[in-house]
């Protein structure tokens, strides 16, 4: 007998209602294309006929290399209409990274942006997949007004609805896979923490390759709330369409963050609000004051994709509104809590006990929920140890507070050791944030004969700023114990992945090549 009362969780149902419910409600706006709900449904459900007409089996892979375009948005929803598995690459990655991830998830169909498509080509020569390749465009567009709409309905909530692959900074690129279930329950994470509804705007300014979008790909969905696409993220760009199309809701890197508020161009403090989520490493108390001011109420989020994007969230609580505004800023700069729908997060020690909560006590987050990666892809040695008892160990070094808010002190292969103590790079790094004259500023360690490691910042100053390395080091006196103030400074734009985060592998490697500057000057 077949039951009424379990039908399976998977976030492309959203489309369904929203298609039914708001259906004539402005969807996607794409450059000069706009579509309804129920046209995003129908070109999603024609693109499920194009895979189906190329033969893509059940379970079968559809890599995209796009950036935050119409065609990467309907791949979230029309890949599992065909009943495949979404693949979503990097758009930065050069032609031997998206070789081997093509290999490894044996891709059947790349969907790829046309100017991306000389890298694509190049990948697939390399590659041990040989995928049918959908160019958008042109192409694109033809290939769904000639199909026929399909949709299977999801059978299983624990099935792949997607794949996503690690930056491989220290090694290969994992899979990581991501179940309807899980999707579905972390895009209503989203909407709910957001308090997105049917009037917002979302500004797709977080790549919609990293962690499906934070599952906002099909939480933004969810609500009947519309997507605004962007392919390139500048400050003018965001700004204009932020005023253009009354936007109310986007997610942004602390680097972007930094961007936007550096802007001649942004709003003042009496302008519309714009709920704003930032993660990929911790804001400084200081950024997010200078966000505030620019109308942007930020949220600190904390996740990896491991965990679907967000599992922590720094929910406010009403009586720190009566704190002065630096106390705010520096509650707002912790991690938080887990978000709706996880387990409890853990801080543990080397026993995989939970440390105190005494905001002293270093420990590594430990995680386990219903958004949290059932596996690796291919990868069981990988699974295994990366979920020793049970919970999920994210490499991320924290305390927990005393009201249970967790903040990372560091991750566990960026502390630096000094003759035997450990110097946080996130807490230096947000005491020269501090500096009026700093726009970003990344630490990270030097080899040194005596010490072991000592710490060196990269600092990137505000447009038309000085600073002298004299300068940010008596800006620190006092801030920080004298063992922790860099011993050189370096001032340079900072190298960083597609997803905004800063590579400090990479500064590494300019340390080690480059000669020392003492002072910076940003033009």
């Amino acid at each position: 007998m077949t039951r009424h009362d379990d039908t399976p969780l998977s976030p492309v149902r959203f489309l369904c209602r929203a298609a039914a419910v708001h259906g004539e409600k402005l969807a996607v706006v794409d450059r000069d294309r706009r579509f309804t709900y129920g046209e995003f449904y129908e070109r999603a459900r024609r693109l499920a006929g194009v895979l189906f007409e190329r033969d893509l089996r059940a379970g079968g892979r559809v890599g995209v290399i796009a950036t935050n375009t119409r065609e990467m948005l309907e791949a979230h929803y029309g890949v599992p209409f065909a009943g495949g598995v979404l693949v979503p690459l990097n758009s930065r990655l050069n032609a031997s990274e998206i070789a081997y991830i093509l290999g490894h998830a044996d891709v059947q169909v790349l969907i790829v942006s046309a100017e991306l498509e000389a890298v694509a080509r190049e990948a697939i020569a390399l590659a041990t997949a040989n995928p049918v390749v959908l160019v958008a465009g042109e192409q694109y567009e033809t290939a769904l007004a000639q199909a026929k709409p399909f949709e299977i309905h999801v059978a299983n909530e624990l099935a792949t609805i997607a794949i996503n692959y690690t930056s491989g900074t220290t090694g290969k690129p994992k899979g990581v896979v991501y179940t309807h279930r899980g999707a579905y329950l972390q895009s209503l994470a989203m909407a709910f923490h957001s308090g997105m509804g049917l009037t917002s705007t979302y500004l797709w300014t977080l790549p919609m390759f990293h962690c499906n979008g934070w599952c906002f790909t099909w939480a933004v969905t969810a609500v009947g709330g519309t997507h605004v696409c962007l392919e390139k993220v500048d400050a003018a760009s965001v700004w204009g369409a932020v005023s253009e199309h009354g936007v109310t809701h986007m997610c942004a890197a602390p680097t972007v963050l930094s961007t936007l508020t550096a802007d001649p161009s942004a709003p003042p403090l009496d302008a519309s609000r714009v709920w704003v989520a930032t993660g990929g490493s911790p804001p400084a108390p200081a950024l997010l004051a200078r966000a505030r001011a620019c109308g942007l109420d930020v949220t600190h989020l904390y996740g990896m994709t491991e965990t679907y994007g967000p599992v922590v969230i720094n929910e406010w609580r009403s009586q720190w509104d009566e704190l002065p505004a630096e106390d705010q800023d520096r509650l707002n700069a912790r991690q938080g809590i887990g978000n709706i729908i996880s387990d409890i997060v853990r801080v543990v020690d080397g026993n995989g006990d939970d440390v105190p909560a005494d905001a002293a006590t270093i420990g590594e987050i430990a995680l386990r929920g219903n958004n949290v990666t059932p596996r690796y892809y291919l990868d069981p040695e990988s699974t295994a140890a990366a979920v020793p008892d049970g919970w999920f160990r994210s490499g991320d070094l924290a305390v927990r507070h005393p009201d249970g808010y967790i903040e990372i002190r560091d991750r566990a292969k960026d502390v630096i050791i000094s003759g035997g103590e450990n110097i946080s790079s996130v807490e230096v790094e947000q005491a020269i944030l501090e500096h009026p004259a700093v726009q970003e500023a990344a630490v990270v360690p030097m080899p040194h004969e005596h010490w072991g490691e000592r710490p060196v910042a990269f600092v990137c100053l505000r447009t038309g700023a000085e600073a002298s390395a004299d300068e940010l080091r008596e800006h620190l006196v006092g801030r920080l114990a004298k063992f922790k103030i860099p011993d050189r400074f370096e001032f340079a734009d900072l190298p960083k992945t597609a997803t905004g985060k800063v590579q400090k592998f990479e500064l590494k490697r300019q340390l080690a090549t480059s000669p020392a500057t003492t002072a910076g000057t940003t033009p």
